[in-house]
């Protein structure tokens, strides 16, 4: 089975919603035949490393809201992240433009690391109050994941990545993503937002289940007529009738 999701590090829904599926993924009958494909979403690609004000003075400014407000927002945020086991250190958050750490992480997907990258660069936002938008602090980032420092480098300094962002995000206008996180699942079932870990879980069975499924089709059946009974076949006891 396979799962496409769009994420951004800064996004915190994105986080709980990671931390969910994992959850959902532990109880999952079927997980070793799950693949999970992550793709690049940017909330905010006007987004610069030192804005003006703390993160509630942002929100309270994009989103046209008082300032209490907001605070009683990121409060909210980091209890649900406490429910699932993160920690959101949302006073020393460092905002800023994730474009180039989502290049680094479709790098990374290539070495087989993307869900590690996905981890190191969300617990470093909304944990570890690190930027996930200066290069040297994405070369330290990238490092801890296990991946080739002088090669991260490189990245940085080319357009290597560029087109498979845009791709990410092309992909996601045309699907009609305007939020995130957005699960996708065999290219056909979709699960917006945060959901539960037993939502999770349900859907995965659900899609499981429609995949997976057998159809029984009786060779003699006509369009006026239909078999009355089972055709032969054998069970597990040895019976044959």
């Amino acid at each position: 089975m396979r799962i496409d999701i769009w994420s951004d590090i800064v996004c915190p829904f994105c986080y709980v919603g990671k931390r969910n599926l994992e959850l959902a993924l532990a109880e999952f009958e079927h997980r070793d035949e799950v693949d999970v494909v992550w793709h690049s979403f940017e909330l905010d690609p006007s987004a610069t490393e030192h804005p003006a004000g703390s993160l509630p003075e942002l929100i309270a400014s994009k989103y046209q809201m008082p300032l209490e407000q907001a605070i009683v927002s990121q409060e909210s945020l980091a209890e649900r992240a406490r429910e699932v086991g993160l920690d959101f250190n949302w006073r020393q958050a460092r905002y800023g433009n994730t474009f180039d750490a989502h290049r680094v992480i479709h790098y990374a997907s290539e070495q087989g690391l993307a869900a590690a990258a996905q981890e190191a660069f969300k617990k470093a936002y909304f944990t570890e109050g690190r930027s996930v938008q200066d290069h040297e602090s994405i070369l330290d980032i990238a490092s801890e994941v296990g991946l080739d420092t002088a090669e991260v480098e490189a990245v940085l300094k080319s357009d290597r990545y560029v087109a498979d962002v845009r791709a990410d995000e092309q992909l996601a206008h045309q699907l009609g993503i305007n939020g995130v996180p957005f699960f996708l699942f065999e290219s056909k079932w979709a699960v917006n937002g945060a959901q539960p870990a037993e939502a999770l879980l349900q859907a995965l069975r659900h899609v499981w289940e429609q995949t997976h499924r057998v159809e029984f089709l009786n060779p003699l059946a006509t369009e006026n007529a239909q078999a009355s009974e089972a055709g032969a076949s054998c069970d597990v006891n040895g019976n044959c009738s």
